[in-house]
Formats: C-alpha cells, sequence, structure tokens
C-alpha cells in the first residue's frame, strides 16, 4: 500500500515541474527577482500544507503511512510527531543546502552560461537529484534499519564537518571542475560553443554536449557533495524514507527557485558558514547522545531540535544584517568627512 504512497508524491513533484517548465518557463529567459520570489513563496507553502497532509495521513495511517517503527527513536511515528520530523528535516536541507547556491553561480560564471539558459539546468538538475537522492536515502534506511551504531558514525561524521567548516579558510568549496570537465572532454565530444539552450547538438554528423551540458554535470556534481552532509543529517531526525525524500525533495524545489533571487543577496549573510557548522555540530550531537537526551527532554527532543535550528538560522541573519548595516553606515559616515 506504502507504494501508492510514494507513487502519489511524485506525481505531485512532477506536476510541479510540468507547471514550472511548460507554463512559467516555456521559452527561455532571465528569471527574475519577483519571479523566484513568487515560485519560491509557492514552494515554501507547498511544503508547510504537505506537512499537514503528513500529519492527518500518518494519524490515519493512509496507504499504510504511520504503521513501522522508527529506527531513529524507536517509536511508530504518529501524526503529531511525523509532521515535526518532516518539517525539522526540511530546514535543516534547507540551511545545509543553502551554499550550495554560491557554488552553481560560481559554476554558471566559469562557464558563461547565459542568464536565460540557467533556469532549465537547474530544472533538469532537479530530476538528478531525484535520482541521486533517493538511492542514497534507500541505502541509508537500510542500513540504519539493520545496524542502529550507524547512526553514532553519522553524528561523528557531522561533528568533525562542521569544525572543519569553522577552520577551513575557503569560504565556498566546489567540486574540482577541471577535473570534471576534462573527464567529459577525454570521454565525449563536447562542443566549444552554446547552441541555445540544448543539451546535445548534432554537427559534422557526430553527437556532442554543448557547455550547457558540461555546466549541468557540474551542478550535479555538486548536489551530490553537499548530499554526503545532508543527509546523515536528516537521519538524526527519521529513519523513515517517505519522511526524509519527501523533506529532501521540497527542501531541492525550493532552493532551486530561491537561487534566483539568493545568489547575489547571499553575500550579505557573513554568517552563514558558522551557522552551518552550528547546525550540523548540533544535530551530530543529537545523534551522538539520542538516549539521554530523550532521557531528558522526553518525547519533546524533535521539537526542541527543531526550535534550536530556527533559532541558530534567525540569530545568524539578523547578526549577519546588523553589522553589514553597522559597516554600510561607518562608511557612508567616513566618505562624509
Amino acid at each position: 500500500m506504502i507504494v501508492w504512497a510514494w507513487a502519489g508524491f511524485l506525481l505531485l513533484i512532477a506536476v510541479i515541474l510540468a507547471i514550472d517548465l511548460g507554463l512559467l518557463n516555456r521559452d527561455p529567459h532571465a528569471v527574475s527577482m519577483r519571479e523566484a520570489a513568487v515560485f519560491t513563496a509557492f514552494t515554501m507553502l507547498l511544503a508547510f500544507v504537505f506537512a499537514g497532509v503528513i500529519y492527518l495521513a500518518y494519524n490515519g495511517h493512509w496507504l499504510g503511512l504511520g504503521t513501522h517503527r522508527d529506527g531513529v527513536d524507536g517509536v511508530v511515528n504518529d501524526g503529531r510527531l511525523a509532521s515535526v520530523k518532516f518539517v525539522t528535516g526540511y530546514l535543516i536541507e534547507l540551511s545545509l543546502s543553502m551554499d550550495n547556491v554560491f557554488v552553481i553561480a560560481l559554476i554558471f560564471h566559469h562557464m558563461r552560461v547565459p542568464a536565460q539558459y540557467q533556469h532549465r539546468v537547474l530544472f533538469w538538475g532537479i530530476l538528478g537529484a531525484l535520482a541521486m537522492r533517493g538511492a542514497m536515502i534507500g541505502l541509508g534506511a537500510g542500513l540504519v534499519a539493520r545496524y542502529e551504531w550507524i547512526l553514532y558514525i553519522f553524528g561523528a561524521f557531522l561533528l568533525v564537518t562542521a569544525v572543519r567548516m569553522l577552520l577551513s579558510q575557503e569560504e565556498h568549496s566546489t567540486p574540482d571542475e577541471a577535473v570534471v570537465v576534462r573527464f567529459l572532454r577525454k570521454h565525449f565530444p563536447v562542443s566549444d560553443q552554446f547552441h541555445g539552450q540544448h543539451f546535445l547538438v548534432t554537427l559534422d554528423a557526430r553527437r556532442y554536449l554543448t557547455p550547457l551540458a558540461v555546466a549541468l554535470v557540474l551542478v550535479e556534481t555538486s548536489d551530490l557533495i553537499f548530499a554526503v552532509d545532508s543527509i546523515p543529517a536528516i537521519f538524526a531526525i527519521t529513519a523513515d524514507p517517505f519522511l526524509v525524500f519527501t523533506s529532501n525533495i521540497f527542501a531541492i524545489l525550493c532552493l532551486r527557485s530561491l537561487y534566483f533571487g539568493l545568489a547575489n543577496l547571499i553575500e550579505r549573510f557573513r554568517y552563514l558558514r558558522f551557522s552551518l557548522a552550528l547546525v550540523l555540530g548540533l544535530v551530530g550531537a543529537k545523534m551522538l547522545a539520542a538516549h539521554p537526551l530523550a532521557t531528558l527532554l522526553g518525547p519533546n527532543t524533535n521539537f526542541w531540535l527543531l526550535g534550536a535550528i530556527v533559532l541558530i538560522l534567525v540569530g545568524g541573519a539578523v547578526a549577519s544584517a546588523v553589522v553589514t548595516k553597522a559597516e554600510v553606515r561607518s562608511g557612508q559616515n567616513d566618505s562624509s568627512r
């Protein structure tokens, strides 16, 4: 029965993507801030509406949902707990993948992808992310169900990643573009020119990859790298594959549209890496101390974790805005002297 829940969700995503590409972005054009804001608001609203659907579905055991023990906390998720886990996973994925916005911007800049074709790359990138993340989540859920101790390895990995993020001098890590490009050029013919919005083109009776296809491969590579951090983090919340997958995909949908409005503005979020490191560290610590925390906080552990994550992200954004405003004001005072 639960297979119908998966089929229904994938159908929902297919409808959203069809509206996005077939209706809103049928003709190639540079996505405006207004368009990005509207579609981002739509995907965020849809995610929270879906959280309400999860509440009803898990309470009513629709299509077999909410009938199996969660491998993380050992309880059967009711509607209230399942919806909280979904929203927490959604926020974790959204925050940890935000750094990927910078990486995508760098890829588009280095590859000189015209603004009117960037949406097409991100659109098809979502389809690749569906397959990659589905496979990774299925593998992770299977490992957690069979070997509960794997959660401690995930927790330690996240703590190490958080420390490295704090100590790293490099603001944003990107996939080794030269290696990927060299691999593609060695194994596939690649044209030197863009050919509209095509990923493949026939020249002199031979099929070529276009630079747009190379950009797509780089975007998918960066998504895979960031998924290595974010997917283990969500397993601190739940091992329910449906909750993990749906929260991941809604976050990716939001980030892809958010990119067009955030790529330039996010530079002002100077404490982004610090905030993300705190989120990773908090989630990793929760994994390592799951049983003591459950004893201390009881069944409300996930509520406290959700509140802490929201506080960290809002605190980082407010601190960034205050410092940036103070620097602008100081610069204006210096220039007036």
